[in-house]
């Protein structure tokens, strides 16, 4: 019986894809899908040598992110998808773990992986994702000890680099946003699910290990920043309903400008203006207006309780809890 489809995004990765591959388990329950985004450094053909049991998708050249998996959701079999960056490796009861997680709560679309650092298996990389009325994305505990995140807990949305997907709800909401490109693509789907009435939940005995920015290179770039500053923009504009832009602008204000300041200091402040206008242009482009959520009064209720856990995840944010 085919229990989940695995489905990796790579670019360039073959030093890391390799390591991920042979940590993921042979077998009938799982099927394996590698979609290589037009890599130069050999990584499919090292797929076709080196695994021959998994299915290769090629693309020509970098779609992104978003188009990456989303070709291979298409092509997974099972009723549940399970994505993985390539610069991870995982515990031998990892996917168990996952599709345990979303069977103990059918009212859930996603589940988020213990995801901790490649170089000390000891120390938390990603614990689920969360989002607060600041317009600020982020994980809790991050660089902390495992033991202080232990607890399977609902999330806003589960990390895109480790988590697992109920493949009938993307019927509903759709598959990621490929405006996205890369990046927040995993809060906007988590976003999207709760419209819908669908909850997210971190599953902590699911544990991968990341290397982290294998394939933009490190964690504060121009390509990253300009992309997050872009996408953080055309979230908001997606997936909030005029009142609640309205009762979250001035708290979204302050943490765009806390953004500025902090690029500003990191000497991008030009990348991160110039994503906010990218934003701008990709929210009010033909393309923007054509994904915004619309608003539907039998989803207030589901409105009501995200806007509520907007206001939690701002204190969680400041207490790391």
């Amino acid at each position: 019986m085919l229990l989940a489809s695995v489905v990796i995004p790579n670019y360039n990765g073959k030093e890391y894809l390799k390591a991920c591959l042979d940590s993921l388990p042979r077998g009938e329950s799982y099927e394996i899908i590698v979609v290589d985004n037009g890599s130069s450094d050999g990584s499919a053909a090292m797929v076709e040598q080196e695994f021959p049991g998994v299915c290769l998708i090629r693309n020509d050249c970098n779609e992104g992110f978003d188009a990456a998996v989303n070709a291979g959701i298409r092509k997974a079999s099972a009723e549940y998808v399970i994505l993985l960056n390539n610069d991870t490796t995982v515990d031998e009861s990892f996917l168990q773990a996952l599709v345990d997680g979303l069977d103990r709560h059918p009212e859930c679309f996603s589940a988020s992986s213990c995801m901790v650092t490649m170089k000390d298996p000891e120390i938390l990389d990603d614990t689920g994702d969360y989002y607060c009325v600041l317009g600020w994305a982020f994980t809790l505990k991050k660089g902390k000890k495992r033991s202080t995140r232990c607890r399977e807990q609902k999330c806003f949305a589960a990390c895109g680099g480790a988590s697992i997907y109920r493949k009938k709800v993307f019927d509903r909401i759709g598959l990621f946003d490929e405006n996205h490109f890369a990046y927040l693509e995993d809060i906007d789907i988590g976003f999207r699910a709760q419209i819908a009435g669908y909850r997210n939940i971190y599953i902590p005995e699911a544990v991968c290990r990341h290397v982290g920015s294998g394939s933009s290179g490190s964690r504060y770039n121009s390509f990253k920043i300009k992309l997050s500053a872009q996408n953080s923009i055309y979230l908001i504009y997606k997936n909030m309903p005029l009142l609640m832009l309205l009762i979250n602008l001035p708290f979204l204000l302050v943490g765009h400008l806390v953004k500025f300041v902090f690029f500003l200091l990191k000497g991008h402040a030009g990348d991160y203006l110039a994503g906010i206008g990218k934003g701008f242009r990709l929210s009010f482009s033909r393309q923007g207006r054509a994904k915004k959520v619309p608003f539907r009064w039998r989803h207030l209720g589901q409105y009501c309780r995200i806007q509520w856990n907007l206001w939690v995840n701002l204190i969680r944010r400041f207490i790391n809890y």
